[in-house]
């Protein structure tokens, strides 16, 4: 049977090694300046950090408490914040303005009309080709590269 984590319903791994903490959730110093223009406190900080690196990791948005403590604890260090610092919103408002930065920044684009009434996530595929996508698909998964990864690679 296949791993949850590697479903359409993306979710973090029970176990998550150090090697891929670093790969996928290591702000760089161009994200975290982004960040700290764009937030006023140490919890927004790191809420949107983790929303931008689980983003480009999953290609969805978790809910705050679903982030593995593991994740939080990492980026936490890597940032320098204290150590009692927790991803929190105080407000629904706030949150949804930082799923809109993090489209952004990741060159998303997104419209609430296609999202509800679009055809299913995967009805069309970008390449025709059948051999090219067995192709890309077969190095997707076996390199475990997620969806943003994914996306930066593909020729489509």
């Amino acid at each position: 049977m296949t791993s949850i984590e590697r479903t359409a319903y993306p979710r973090f791994k029970r176990l998550i090694t150090a090697h891929e903490l670093h790969l996928f959730f290591s702000p760089s110093r161009d994200e975290l300046e982004w960040a700290a223009d764009a937030t006023d406190c140490d919890e927004h900080l790191l809420a949107l950090l983790l929303m931008l690196k689980s983003y480009r990791r999953m290609g969805c948005f978790p809910a705050l408490e679903d982030v593995p403590e593991t994740v939080v604890d990492f980026v936490r260090r890597a940032v320098e914040l204290p150590e009692g610092t927790l991803p929190a919103y105080r407000a629904e408002r706030t949150a949804k303005h930082h799923r809109g930065l993090v489209r952004k920044q990741a060159g998303v684009t997104y419209d609430q009309a296609k999202a509800r009434f679009g055809p299913p996530s995967g009805n069309e595929p970008k390449l025709t080709d059948p051999l090219g996508r067995y192709v890309i698909v077969t190095f997707v998964k076996g390199t475990n590269m997620g969806p943003y990864e994914a996306a930066g690679t593909s020729p489509a």
